[in-house]
């Protein structure tokens, strides 16, 4: 079966094929592809007089124009997404760290595997003291006490992926409408 013009094939080879283009956005006049301007239109870009354009599949996903239960509902040639996103603090679940440590005066200037945070001796100077464990932990901290983490540096947004040639349809057989 030959192709229908503007069908959409992944290629595992490096350029498109005879009667192909790669799917990267780039313009095209109307003069030599009028078939596949009559089904694309100006959706992709290109001004509709001349030229228009293809769609670009460079780094993205394909997904079908509607809305499915519970999820955002997508538009005829829309383009969304970011490879990558700085999480905010709003955006994650309320929770909380508690920690516990001993309310006796700690002895030690650096914690082991066996120790609990303790009282410091001076009455606050600031110097985070421990203690030996020797009984339970008996004073919760303070919820002030542990102050927000993390920084703004973006991280990785991007699903598993392999990288393919995404390509159009030039010529072929011309889609009928039911």
């Amino acid at each position: 079966m030959d192709q229908f013009i503007g069908e959409i094939r992944a290629f595992p080879f490096s350029f498109a094929p005879k009667d192909w283009a790669l799917c990267n956005g780039q313009v095209l006049p109307i003069t030599s592809n009028t078939a596949l301007f009559s089904i694309l239109g100006t959706t992709y870009g290109g001004d509709g007089k001349t030229t228009f354009g293809l769609p670009d599949l460079q780094g993205r996903v394909i997904v079908s124009p509607g809305q499915s239960p519970g999820l955002s509902q997508w538009f005829w040639g829309e383009i969304a997404g970011s490879d990558s996103v700085t999480l905010l603090s709003t955006e994650m679940p309320m929770h909380n760290h508690q920690i516990t440590g001993m309310n006796n005066i700690g002895t030690l200037p650096a914690p082991d595997s066996n120790s609990y945070l303790s009282r410091d001796a001076r009455g606050g100077s600031g110097v985070i003291q421990y203690m030996q464990t020797g009984g339970t932990p008996s004073a919760p901290m303070a919820p002030n006490t542990l102050l927000p983490s993390g920084g703004t540096t973006p991280h990785e947004n991007r699903q598993p992926f392999l990288v393919l040639n995404y390509c159009i349809a030039l010529r072929g057989e011309f889609p009928a409408r039911n």
